[in-house]
């Protein structure tokens, strides 16, 4: 997809997360619901067994193989995101190009925009004769302590 001719509407939202899958066609049914309810709740990112067990812990009706549907079917409508890692898949709400700080201590994924400079995007370019549309960054590092941070 050309993002630059054509970007997709971000979703902002749970409102616009429920509004893309019904402008999708998309039936927004009641396991559905409670996934995206979740995962906007929760900010970060899940494996389903994670989403399957918070959900039941807060008296949803839900059943495992219902959970890996509705995760399989958002995530390739690019409702939200799925990062496929060595341990796993893990799901969350924000589904526009952003890059990750993965911590090597927590396991623990942040989400965060970066923005290149200009003049790197043209040196890729250069480089491999492809036109940079998007982009995404994994950064890799341990947790600091405060009085480490402070030094």
């Amino acid at each position: 997809m050309d993002y630059q001719a054509n970007p997709p509407k971000s979703i902002t939202s749970l409102e616009a997360a429920f509004e893309r899958c019904q402008d999708l066609g998309m039936r927004l049914s009641r396991q559905r619901r409670y996934i995206l309810e979740l995962l906007w709740q929760h900010e970060g990112h899940l494996s389903a067994r994670e989403i399957y067990d918070r959900l039941n812990q807060q008296g949803r009706d839900i059943g495992h193989t219902s959970v890996y549907q509705n995760l399989d079917a958002l995530s390739d409508k690019g409702i939200i995101e799925c990062l496929d890692r060595a341990d796993g898949r893990l799901y969350g709400h924000l589904s526009d190009s952003h890059s990750h700080v993965n911590c090597l201590d927590t396991n623990d994924i942040i989400d965060i925009n970066v923005e290149l400079p200009a003049e790197l995007i043209r040196q890729v370019e250069a480089r491999t004769g492809v036109t940079i549309t998007d982009y995404r960054i994994d950064f890799f590092g341990t947790a600091r302590s405060r009085s480490q941070s402070s030094e």
